[in-house]
């Protein structure tokens, strides 16, 4: 008699908001057991009530992932109390915008600390642990900005940067090892998140992803799909494909154009009120959940993105069609008497 396949314990960093809760409740809805890691309690509660209302399990894991040990000790909790973990999805992040000669040692610290090295600790502990089993994916949310760096974000580009750099080195010796343990970067356009809520920022207005911008749920159906392909890396949206490709061939002209367009283009015309707090070194107070304030710009759906996750599909039904196209061009032909 077959067993019943037991559902997948996964680890999701950042899970409290924007992208990382958007993935949580995909996992949530394919039944997978999910640990949640963030530093905010009250809404890790509100990401684990959603959890649990899907019929899944969520435990609450409050750390920072700057804190390689706090990091260290999630991990134990999660396999103590669901299992091994099948499933590491390195995610939180946070930033700054400003000019590069208007941020302090401190903060570009920080954010290096938590965008970049959050993802390292955490691919440690994941690494540790899968390698005893010999099995594991990692998912790592890379974001456009890992290949084409804009202004104003010095500090989030280059710990994206950072992450490519990092995993494509762990990869070569997954690969050496003959591991089978598979680490993907998922490639992200402009979200709408609550980032850009509670980001410290040093613009007088208030920040908005560059458009256009796309629903967290697009990036987390893509995630969730990568953590069970074995795909190198996935790029979200159009906008993501042009600023990689676009990199490569016109880096240049890319840059004159964003110091041209890269301001204002960051901004909304709306100024940011004197109080705003912000998450940098501590959670950012509010009722915050996967959506930021940009709903009614962005879009729930990316064609193209559907495309690259199917292309065996689109190949496929190419084929298929061009069978057909081409026994009717024969049809014809052999009906008029023209000789192939």
């Amino acid at each position: 008699m077959n067993k019943e396949p037991q559902p997948r314990v996964v680890m999701v960093t950042g899970a409290s908001a924007g992208v990382g809760r958007a993935v949580v409740g995909e996992f949530a809805r394919e039944g997978a057991s999910i640990g949640l890691i963030a530093r905010g309690q009250e809404r890790l509660q509100a990401a684990a009530r959603e959890v649990e209302q899907a019929g899944a399990r969520a435990l609450v894991l409050r750390a920072d992932v700057a804190d390689a040990e706090a990091v260290e000790g999630a991990a134990q909790k999660l396999e103590a109390q669901f299992g091994p973990i099948d499933v590491w999805v390195n995610n939180a992040m946070t930033t700054i915008f400003a000019p590069f000669h208007q941020i302090t040692p401190e903060e570009f610290r920080r954010t290096t600390e938590v965008t970049y090295l959050g993802f390292v600790y955490g691919t440690m502990a994941a690494i540790q642990r899968m390698r005893q089993r010999d099995r594991g994916s990692i998912v790592q949310v890379g974001s456009a900005l890992a290949y084409r760096s804009i202004p104003l974000q010095s500090a989030y580009c280059g710990a994206k940067h950072a992450i490519v750099g990092f995993t494509d080195s762990l990869r070569s010796e997954l690969i050496h090892q003959k591991s089978r343990i598979h680490i993907t970067v998922v490639h992200l356009p402009a979200m709408n998140t609550p980032q850009f809520s509670w980001c410290r920022s040093r613009l007088p207005d208030q920040p908005q992803p560059v458009p256009p911008i796309f629903q967290p749920e697009v990036a987390a159906r893509a995630i969730v799909w990568a953590s069970s392909h074995r795909r190198r890396e996935i790029y979200v949206g159009w906008p993501t494909m042009k600023a990689i490709y676009g990199q490569k061939v016109v880096a240049g002209y890319a840059d004159k154009y964003l110091a041209e367009t890269g301001y204002s283009g960051q901004e909304t015309q709306q100024p940011i009120p004197p109080d705003r707090p912000d998450n940098l070194f501590k959670p950012a107070p509010g009722d915050f959940s996967a959506h930021g304030i940009f709903d009614a710009r962005a879009s729930d759906s990316s064609p193209l993105t559907w495309v690259n996750l199917h292309r065996g599909v689109v190949a496929a039904g190419a084929a298929a069609l061009a069978g057909v196209a081409t026994l009717l061009v024969q049809s014809a032909r052999a009906k008029n008497g023209v000789s192939a």
